[in-house]
C-alpha cells in the first residue's frame, strides 16, 4: 500500500489553489492518499481575485471576468457546482472604444485585438485615418517573416499594419491587457495565434477571414463574428463576483480531511534534505515537513525562497519584470454621467498623452453591479507607461482620475465613491525571449527532486491559463508521488530481502 505523501503549495492564489483542488480530485478519484497544504502568507485566500460589496455596489479588485474560449476556467466552475451562478456580458452593449484627440471613438464590428477582419471592417473605422487605413490595407501584400527568433508585439504591428495601427489601436488594447509597454513585450509569449495565423496564411487579413468564414480554427458563433474589439460575447463571470470562485474553492477544500489550508504563512525558508524531502519554514517558527513542494508564487518571490537551493534557477525567475497596477472602482449617479453609457468601456493610447490606462463600465458588462440609477466603472492606472500614476498617494490620484473622466466623459459630478486596490508587482511582463527563459527554467527544474513551480508568470496571465497550469502540474506531482511511491516499496522490498 502507498504511504501517505505530504504536499505542501506555498501560495494561496488561484494557481495554488486550483493545483490543490486538482490533487484532491485526482487522490479521491485513484484512491491514492495525499496529504496537502496550502501556506498563504497574507490573511485571505485569492491573490488578485478580490470581490467586495460596498454601499450596494460589487466592487472587483481584480479580473471581473474570463474568457470561454478556453475551457479550463468554465470547467473548473462546473466541476464546484457553479454553473448556475455563470452570467454572460450583456448582448447589447458589446462595444468598446478607444481615445483618440481627447474624445471616445467606437472600435467597428469584426475587428479582433490588433487587427480589422475585413476590408469593410477596415474603412468603416474611424479609429485609424484614410492614409492608416491604405497602410493596413496593404497587408497582405506583406510577406511572411522568415526565421524563428522572437519578435515584439510592437515590430510584429507596425511590420504589418504601420505605425498608426500601432500606436492607435494595438499599443492601448496591449496595455491594457498587460499593463505593458508592447515595444519589449514576446509575440511568441503572448500572441501565439497572430504568429500562427502569419505562419500559415501569410496574411493576418486572410487568417481572419478564413476565421470568421468558420474555415480556420473552428466556425465562429454570429456574436462572435459581429463583436467589436475583446470578443465580448465569449466572456463571463459569477453573479456575486469572481471572490465566488475562491470562496467555493476554499470551502471545499476545508471540508476534506487531507487538505489543510493555513492563512497569514509567511515563507521565509526552503530547506532540501538528504532524502529528497523538504522543510519549510515561516516568519512565525512554524515548520511544515513535504515529500512534494510546489511554489504557486510571483517569480520574484519563488527566486527569493530557491536562491540558496538554487542560485541559477533563481536568477531566471527574477529576471521576469513585473509591473504594478491600481484598480480604481469608481461610482456616479446615473443622472452625473451626461454620455451614454453604451459599451462595455475604453482604451487609452499613450499617444494621446493622458494619465490612465483605460476604464471598463463594469454595471454596464454585468448585471447586478450597481443599484437602479447608479453607474459602477473601473479605473486602470499604472503599468509599464504609467508608472509614476501608480504610486500616487490616494487623494492625488483620486483627483487625477476624476479629472481624467470628467475630460473623457464630461462627468463633473463628483463621484458618489471610490476605492483603491494596489496591486504592487503583479504583472508579470511576457518580454522578447520570454519562451526560452522559460524553457530553461524547466530545465533547471529537473535537478530538484519534488520542487514545482506555477504562476501566471509562465504561459499565461488570464484565469483559464492560470488554472490549465496549475491542473496540468497538480497532475505532474500526483505522477511524481506514484514514481517514487513505487520506487520507496521497491527499495523497501531489497532491503527485507537481505
Amino acid at each position: 500500500m502507498l504511504q501517505r505523501s505530504r504536499v505542501v503549495i506555498i501560495g494561496g492564489g488561484i494557481s495554488g489553489l486550483a493545483a490543490a483542488y486538482r490533487l484532491c480530485e485526482l487522490s479521491q478519484a485513484q484512491q491514492v492518499p495525499i496529504d496537502v497544504t496550502v501556506l498563504e502568507g497574507t490573511g485571505r485566500f485569492g491573490g488578485l481575485i478580490d470581490t467586495q460589496q460596498r454601499d450596494g455596489f460589487l466592487l472587483e479588485a481584480g479580473p471581473d471576468a474570463f474568457i470561454t474560449e478556453k475551457p479550463w476556467a468554465l470547467d473548473l466552475c462546473h466541476r464546484l457546482g457553479l454553473a448556475g451562478d455563470l452570467i454572460e456580458t450583456r448582448p447589447d452593449c458589446r462595444r468598446s472604444f478607444v481615445v483618440q484627440k481627447g474624445r471616445l471613438v467606437g472600435v467597428p464590428e469584426g475587428w479582433f485585438l490588433l487587427a480589422p477582419s475585413s476590408v469593410r471592417a477596415l474603412f468603416s473605422s474611424q479609429v485609424v485615418s484614410f492614409r492608416g487605413k491604405l497602410r493596413m490595407a496593404c497587408e497582405p501584400l506583406i510577406p511572411k517573416r522568415q526565421g524563428s527568433a522572437d519578435e515584439s508585439v510592437a515590430q510584429f504591428v507596425r511590420r504589418r499594419f504601420g505605425q498608426e495601427a500601432f500606436q492607435r489601436v494595438a499599443q492601448p488594447m496591449i496595455s491594457g491587457i498587460y499593463s505593458a509597454d508592447p515595444e519589449n513585450l514576446s509575440l511568441a509569449a503572448t500572441l501565439p495565434k497572430f504568429l500562427e495565423m502569419e505562419q500559415t496564411h501569410g496574411s493576418i487579413f486572410r487568417a481572419l477571414k478564413a476565421i470568421v468564414n468558420g474555415k480556420a480554427c473552428g466556425s465562429q458563433s454570429k456574436s462572435t463574428r459581429t463583436a467589436s474589439g475583446p470578443r465580448y460575447s465569449l466572456f463571463v463571470s459569477l453573479r456575486q463576483g469572481m471572490g465566488k470562485l475562491i470562496d467555493t474553492l476554499v470551502a471545499r477544500l476545508e471540508r476534506l480531511e487531507f487538505a489543510h489550508l493555513r492563512r497569514s504563512q509567511s515563507v521565509n525558508e526552503i530547506i532540501p534534505r538528504e532524502d529528497s524531502t523538504w522543510q519549510i519554514k515561516t516568519a512565525g517558527n512554524a515548520s511544515y515537513d513535504a515529500d512534494i513542494l510546489c511554489l504557486a508564487l510571483p517569480a520574484h518571490q519563488a527566486a527569493g525562497l530557491v536562491l540558496k537551493t538554487a542560485a541559477d534557477l533563481a536568477r531566471n525567475l527574477a529576471a521576469i519584470r513585473y509591473e504594478s497596477v491600481a484598480t480604481v472602482n469608481v461610482a456616479f449617479r446615473s443622472s452625473d454621467v451626461p454620455r451614454a453609457v453604451d459599451g462595455f468601456g475604453f482604451v487609452v493610447p499613450a499617444i494621446e498623452r493622458r494619465h490612465l490606462l483605460g476604464c471598463s463600465f463594469s454595471s454596464v458588462k454585468f448585471p447586478q453591479r450597481a443599484a437602479d440609477g447608479m453607474v459602477l466603472m473601473r479605473v486602470f492606472a499604472g503599468g509599464a507607461l504609467h508608472r509614476d500614476v501608480f504610486h500616487l498617494d490616494e487623494e492625488p490620484l483620486k483627483r487625477l482620475l476624476k479629472d481624467e473622466l470628467a475630460a473623457l466623459l464630461g462627468i463633473d459630478a463628483d463621484p458618489i465613491g471610490m476605492w483603491i486596490h494596489r496591486h504592487a508587482q503583479a504583472m508579470p511582463q511576457y518580454s522578447v525571449g520570454h519562451l526560452d527563459r522559460l524553457a530553461l527554467i524547466e530545465q533547471q527544474m529537473q535537478r530538484y527532486r519534488g520542487l514545482f513551480l506555477t504562476g501566471n508568470w509562465a504561459h499565461g496571465l488570464g484565469l483559464p491559463d492560470c488554472i490549465h497550469q496549475a491542473e496540468c502540474l497538480a497532475q505532474r506531482m500526483f505522477d511524481f508521488r506514484l514514481v517514487a511511491g513505487t520506487l520507496n516499496r521497491s527499495t523497501r522490498n531489497r532491503l527485507n530481502h537481505r
